[in-house]
């Protein structure tokens, strides 16, 4: 005697290709999905780098400066700002073997529109190596043009010793301290170069200036 009869047998096994075909379903289904949402991850993880990667460039401003003197390629070089004379330097192909590298701070912080003159060690007297004039003021030359007031962040030796009771080592002192620390904040400032008191400001705070 059959356990179950044809028509049983028949709806067991409909019973049985309904549930494979829902398993089936389920599997492919999940596959499906889990692709969708990895292909969705990369597809944000992208986006996201793009993002960033747009917004540190509009962060970064750059500058445009002119270098000259004892470099490889002389000119107009665009930096990053915040740049240091150094930088500058390695933008312009490297310092040239007649290069004096003692005589310039390769720490300073260039600004936007300044001219950068690079010793040569066969420079016979010392030059204003950073200048933000245009014109005649940014030529290395041994002419002084006569101005109202010396700018003590950018004059130049010859400029300096115009001054009142300034002679050449004072001028020079100047200079090293203006390269070693940095632009003047304020005229007042000049009494820390050594051998500038009190007495030796008085006779030039009226013909000097900070820019």
């Amino acid at each position: 005697m059959e356990i179950l009869s044809k028509k049983e047998k028949i709806i067991l096994i409909i019973i049985v290709i309904f549930i494979l075909l829902f398993i089936g379903y389920y599997i492919i289904s999940k596959a499906s999905n889990s692709d969708y949402i990895s292909l969705e991850t990369e597809e944000n993880n992208i986006i996201e780098e793009q993002t960033e990667e747009q917004e540190n460039l509009q962060e970064e401003s750059f500058i445009v400066v002119h270098i000259t003197g004892a470099v490889k390629k002389q000119g107009v070089i665009e930096l990053k700002e915040g740049s240091r004379i150094s930088d500058a330097i390695e933008s312009a192909g490297g310092a040239t073997k007649e290069a004096d590298l003692s005589k310039i701070n390769l720490a300073y912080i260039v600004k936007d529109g300044q001219k950068i003159y690079v010793p040569n060690k066969n420079d016979k007297e010392e030059t204003n190596n950073i200048t933000e004039d245009a014109g005649e003021n940014v030529i290395k030359n041994d002419t002084t043009t006569k101005q109202e007031k010396v700018n003590i962040n950018t004059a130049s030796q010859t400029e300096l010793e115009t001054l009142n009771g300034i002679g050449p080592s004072t001028a020079l002192k100047i200079i090293n301290y203006r390269q070693q620390n940095g632009n003047f904040k304020q005229i007042e400032d000049i009494k820390n170069v050594p051998g500038i008191g009190d007495s030796k400001f008085e006779g030039i705070k009226e013909n000097i200036c900070v820019k």
